[in-house]
């Protein structure tokens, strides 16, 4: 499979039959590092490049990776690695190095492996709604399986060693992203983060570390990986995760009950913006699609399928609204670009149900 056939078709972890109302995805992510080669920081191009190939190698051999496709970054152009960022099948970090660093990608997308990023090894299973224990599964076996072929660096006392003294233990992270409109509508979503810092989980933007929740889409993930099984991080996170799917359903409730007009100027300002906006920046657009997408979830829009809107919240990236261009645009031509494509694929959504009312009269 080539590169440019994933940027075609939906993002994996943006499935809308799989994800839920809150929740849309989950990743689990593991470091590891080879014990006979410099760490990637500390490593120059050349050492780079043969670790790189040696662990390209080692993936043909694995049963999980056999079909994968596996591609250094030098072989990408930026927009296609910006791309792949975008999809949450690499980091910006990643993303942004050269000759040296690579990645090897299953077709289905929720098994990847990022090579020479902050480690020499960023092992990824990411699924579509709350499903973290089906990611570790798959992380988990990928694991055992390279390391039968690998010898990791490793410490009796501390565990996976790692580049950041943060991921050192379990070398693992695991997150999940919820979409919490209501929250955020209510003025709840502060105190909400401050509750779940306290209990040494992380809360972070749709693209990470130092992001900002645009869309209203959070992630949440563990903090601690050293001294604590992996099943352990993952049944606490998880608990926490489900705590906010209620608090969160509740907090609809309330606004349904208390404050039903809120969220139909909401929603109806989403719709008259969206569908006749000519200039859309990317933040300006994911704000509005999170207004429909609970307005779809509330039953104040139901003439649009919200697997509609999943995918525009990928559409409406930049680079993804420049290979839709097929070419690359200045700022200005990406915001004229973003919303002519919302505007066509909105009119478009609206006017299947139309068409099926009038069938059926």
């Amino acid at each position: 499979m080539k590169i440019g056939e994933w940027f075609e078709r939906p993002a994996a972890w943006l499935d809308g039959d799989a994800a839920s109302a809150v929740v849309v995805s989950s990743r689990v992510r593991l470091a590891r590092n080879l014990e006979d080669a410099a760490f990637p920081g500390w490593a120059g191009e050349e050492e780079r490049v043969r670790v790189w190939e040696r662990l390209r190698a080692s993936f043909a051999a694995v049963p999980a990776l056999e079909t994968a496709l596996c591609i250094g970054n030098e072989e990408m152009t930026d927009l296609e690695r910006t791309l792949l960022f975008e999809r949450h099948l690499v980091s910006l970090e990643h993303a942004r190095q050269g000759r040296g660093s690579g990645l090897a990608l299953r077709a289905d997308e929720q098994l990847s492996v990022m090579v020479n990023e902050e480690d020499h090894l960023r092992l990824q299973a990411l699924s579509p709604g709350l499903n973290l224990r089906a990611c570790w599964q798959r992380v988990n076996a990928l694991d055992d399986a390279l390391e039968a072929d690998t010898r990791y660096a490793f410490s009796p006392d501390w565990g996976y060693l790692t580049a950041c003294p943060t991921n050192v233990g379990t070398g693992m992270r695991a997150s999940v992203m919820l979409h919490l409109p209501a929250l955020a509508l209510l003025d709840e979503m502060s105190r909400t983060v401050k509750g779940i810092q306290k209990i040494g989980l992380a809360v972070r933007g749709l693209w990470g570390e130092g992001t900002e929740a645009h869309g209203n889409l959070f992630q949440v993930s563990n903090q601690v990986t050293l001294g604590e099984r992996e099943e352990t991080l993952l049944e606490r996170l998880e608990q926490v995760v489900r705590e906010l799917m209620e608090h969160e359903e509740n907090a609809r409730g309330r606004l349904l009950e208390k404050r039903e007009t809120l969220l139909r100027d909401q929603t109806g300002r989403a719709v008259g913006i969206l569908g006749r906006a000519h200039i859309l920046a990317s933040r300006e657009a994911l704000d509005l699609l999170s207004a429909l997408r609970l307005g779809i979830e509330s039953g104040m829009l139901k003439d649009v399928d919200r697997r509609v809107i999943d995918d525009l919240l990928l559409r409406v990236q930049p680079a993804h609204v420049q290979w839709s261009a097929g070419r690359r645009l200045t700022a200005t031509e990406r915001d004229e670009a973003r919303a002519a494509m919302v505007r066509g694929r909105l009119a478009a959504a609206l006017e299947r149900p139309r068409r099926r009312r009038k069938s059926d009269e």
